[in-house]
């Protein structure tokens, strides 16, 4: 059984079980990184459910997701999208801000980011977050 790590925020504690009861993830069967953002994912508490799929895009296009917000694994977590390999540390503070928002994405797959830590390399990028009409905001940058 795995410990929930904590996310500490001011003098408060919260587990990440404080936030969702699960994180459902699709992906590929065939892509590895999806898998480490995964592992990456209970290992900072969440509860992850796979489903596994050869075709993302009509879960993409269901979700409310444009071709510039894409990577290559999708996850919901009470009713909010999470596209791509983004810091569970980002999650966190999200579920707990609550902001207008739909969902946090960081397109592509860069490197340095979580489930995509192969060597030194460190590319720079935003995580996006994004409404249901298509606005987007960054809502953190990595490697800048």
């Amino acid at each position: 059984m795995k410990l929930s790590k904590f996310l500490i925020t001011g003098a408060a504690f919260f587990s990440a079980s404080a936030f969702a009861t699960e994180v459902l993830t699709y992906k590929s069967p065939y892509c590895g990184c999806c898998t480490e953002w995964v592992e990456h994912m209970e290992d900072a508490g969440f509860t992850v459910k796979v489903e596994n799929h050869e075709n993302m895009n009509p879960i993409k296009q269901k979700l409310g997701l444009t071709p510039q917000l894409a990577s290559c694994h999708t996850a919901v977590i009470d009713g909010y999208v999470f596209e791509g390999h983004i810091p569970a540390k980002d999650i966190k503070r999200f579920l707990t801000e609550k902001p207008s928002l739909a969902g946090l994405a960081v397109p592509g797959m860069p490197m340095g980011s979580p489930g995509m830590e192969y060597g030194n390399e460190k590319d720079p990028y935003h995580v996006i977050g994004f409404t249901k009409n298509g606005m987007t905001t960054v809502y953190n940058s990595y490697n800048q």
